[in-house]
């Protein structure tokens, strides 16, 4: 089953993709809350469809949002190697590592995943090279 919400026009095209990063409170007294703030909070999404239906909204800089249809996408992460078994249920822990200029900083440091979260090991990609010598695996959580 498709999940439901609206997009900025500009930003309503088959195949964007983004992060809901969770509610804005300027939206908390708008009609179509409900179908805005539908989607998991953290999670990356695809537009996969639109539909014909537009509606004003003064929170973008269009004015106009577009209903479209997404689906959740897995978000590509680094987990310690005991943790990266397929299927399992993790809890999720920040990386402590401050090094911006390491090619794996985004995937240990992945948009939107949040600490003490659970979240499920859909697929085990294989081995990062740690600089740190920590033994860590990419995968995707879901």
């Amino acid at each position: 089953m498709a999940n439901i919400t609206l997009l900025g026009k500009p930003l309503a095209t088959s195949g964007y993709e983004f992060y809901y990063l969770g509610p804005m409170e300027e939206c908390a007294d708008c009609k179509f809350k409900k179908v805005c703030f539908n989607l998991e909070e953290g999670s990356k999404y695809r537009v996969t469809a639109l539909r014909s239906q537009d509606h004003e909204c003064h929170e973008f800089d269009s004015d106009v949002v577009t209903v479209v249809e997404v689906e959740k996408l897995p978000t590509l992460a680094s987990v310690p190697k005991k943790q990266a078994i397929e299927g399992s249920k993790i809890t999720y822990k920040n990386s402590e590592c401050k090094n911006v200029s390491c090619e794996h900083y985004s995937i240990c440091h992945p948009i939107g995943k949040t600490q003490g979260t659970k979240y499920t090991v859909q697929k085990v990609n294989g081995d990062l090279d740690c600089p740190l010598g920590e033994e860590l695996v990419s995968v995707d959580l879901f």
